[in-house]
């Protein structure tokens, strides 16, 4: 039975921590180096970089790490898997590569197709109107390419958890129907797919890390992944950040749905994962149960929408509401269209002023216009030009808060489609050679049965007022046009009350915004958690979503700082506070 692997990340996302290479690679043993680029919005960017210049469409962040770190992966027998090749691995690889000649190495670099399925969109049924359709590869590509002896792989459009699950595949020789190995290794590629969001980073519980004023600068994650896919989370020695339960439960609640977590190589059920303090920033992931993933691929789509644009004006003093109605009538008077010419109107006004103000910021409410609209023209100088010609005869204290508006930008829309994973092979391109890579998954059928659940009763007696996030943390973010939100307790005693008191009635009471939306309520009690999801509360995606915080980000701080009926007992008691153990 082969040691465990040692799998780090580098990167959470497109412009995430340039260093984080080099401190992965030098702070400490690691066996594979891999870094998370994609995300559905950012497609959408490598898209327009590709359209300004052809073979531009991957991450060049990622060979400026290379440079930092390729001779020292080499010396030391470290891989490297990245998603960063984007829609053109290809040509990330050759910049890999030429770059290598340059520093006078020769690894052997291995680059994955097949995602890419702009030239099969009749074929596929993914309608012709697309910038980009990539379906998301499992990690038996990355796996063959290890085992051919690539040295750096670089990838399409696969799942983020394959960047972890297919090394763990290559290295302990799994079969492909190793359902429970297999889904071990996705829920750890899972708490290391957004790099210091598993050690601290916008961590509901943040002011509990110990030295967050003096060391924000938190490290990035690794998973030491078992042959029987258990895993252990932590971090290098002397880096900043945590690693904990909370912190590793708050990852797991991100960005997922139902509580079997749908994949291309495994259905990993997260209502089967258990959670232990294995010492200081060492958490242990076991009793993960895997299913047969279904027979088909995502496949993310992003369209061309048209053109959008903002325009904003301080409300500040009084009568903020009248304002508001003014600035807006003004406005509209002045604009060469109404309303109902364009695609998509937003109108709300922001209420951030408080009364018997003590600064100006204090005093300002902010009226806030987003509209979209096919024809560029329309969201352009002359929608703009409205807003400047009032300045002197709209609303008293009359100012733009984010200065002056600037032309109409493009934007798309994202949606999920699915397509027989049987049509959609991998290739895996090394030395010349082209090796393809069956995507389909053997049959079969798994009976899990969950977690058991934690045996106590909710504290009754005397309530007291007080901000839901005492007692319970919460991670948000997007998936498409829907938001998820978890929400997590930290003792059998707060889980057993949040789990009564957090309905889908009481979160749209709590969240006007969700008072209309679907949502979708999903117990995960081996984790003291709920899910969330809020279907379409986005819109058509993060790009074309009129929400000032279009991911969806600050929705679970938001229904942390509602103040709720608490049990007196609870919040005496300290469950608020850190972790002893886990479920």
């Amino acid at each position: 039975m082969a040691d465990p692997i040692r799998i780090a990340n580098c990167s959470g996302f497109f412009g995430d921590r340039l260093a984080a290479a080099r401190e992965m690679v030098e702070g400490g043993p690691i066996d594979v180096l891999t870094g998370d680029w994609l995300a559905e919005l950012t497609m959408l960017i490598l898209a327009r970089a590709r359209m300004k210049r052809p073979g531009g469409g991957y991450a060049r962040t990622f060979v400026a790490q290379m440079e930092q770190v390729l001779s020292t992966c080499l010396d030391h027998g470290i891989r490297v898997v990245s998603n960063a090749g984007g829609l053109d691995p290809e040509a990330c690889a050759a910049a890999v590569e030429q770059l290598a000649g340059r520093l006078g190495l020769a690894p052997r670099i291995a680059w994955i197709g097949g995602d890419d399925l702009m030239g099969r969109l009749g074929e596929l049924g993914l309608g012709e109107q697309a910038l980009t359709a990539n379906a998301y590869l499992g990690g038996w590509g990355i796996a063959e390419a290890l085992r051919r002896g690539a040295d750096v792989v670089v990838t399409g459009r696969v799942t983020d958890a394959a960047l972890a699950c297919g090394p763990a595949a290559w290295h302990h020789g799994w079969a492909r129907d190793d359902w429970d190995a297999l889904a071990g290794a996705v829920v750890a590629g899972h708490v290391l797919e957004c790099g210091v969001q598993a050690t601290g980073g916008n961590y509901s519980f943040f002011t509990e890390i110990p030295g967050w004023r003096e060391r924000p600068r938190f490290g990035f994650p690794w998973a030491e992944v078992a042959a029987d896919g258990s895993a252990v989370i932590g971090k290098h020695d002397g880096t900043g950040g945590e690693v904990s339960i909370g912190t590793v439960t708050a990852q797991l609640l991100y960005e997922i749905g139902p509580p079997a977590y749908l994949g291309p190589d495994v259905t990993a059920r997260f209502d089967t994962i258990r959670l232990e303090q294995a010492g200081l920033d060492r958490v242990r992931i076991s009793g993960v149960r895997g299913e047969p993933p279904p027979a088909t691929l995502k496949v993310g789509v992003n369209e061309l929408a048209g053109f959008r644009n903002t325009v904003e004006i301080a409300l500040t003093g009084l009568d903020v509401e009248d304002k508001a109605a003014l600035a807006q009538a003004a406005f509209w008077d002045a604009c060469p269209w109404a309303p109902e010419d364009f695609a998509v109107v937003d109108s709300r006004v922001i209420r951030t002023d408080r009364p018997d103000p003590a600064s100006n910021e204090q005093a300002t409410a902010v009226w806030r216009l987003t509209v979209m609209d096919p024809d560029e023209a329309k969201v352009g100088r002359a929608f703009t030009g409205a807003m400047i010609e009032t300045g002197l005869a709209s609303i008293p204290g009359f100012y733009a808060p984010s200065g002056a508006p600037g032309p109409g930008r493009p934007y798309g829309v994202f949606r999920a489609a699915a397509v027989p994973a049987e049509l959609v092979p991998q290739t895996v391109h090394l030395d010349g050679e082209a090796i393809e890579v069956p995507s389909v998954a053997p049959p079969g059928e798994v009976a899990v049965e969950p977690a058991p659940e934690p045996a106590v009763v909710a504290p009754g007696g005397p309530t007291v007022e007080a901000p839901l996030g005492r007692v319970a943390g919460a991670r948000s973010g997007d998936k498409g046009g829907d938001a998820n939100l978890g929400v997590f307790a930290r003792s059998d005693e707060a889980w057993a009350w949040l789990d009564g008191f957090l309905t889908v009635e009481r979160l749209r009471e709590l969240l006007p915004e969700a008072a209309e939306p679907a949502i979708g309520r999903h117990r995960l009690p081996n984790l003291r958690a709920l899910n969330f999801v809020i279907h379409g509360l986005l819109g058509e995606g993060v790009a074309a979503s009129p929400r000032p915080d279009a991911q969806a980000k600050s929705l679970g701080e938001w229904l942390r700082a509602r103040v709720v009926e608490i049990p007196e007992a609870l919040l005496a008691a300290g469950v608020s506070g850190r972790e002893t153990g886990g479920p």
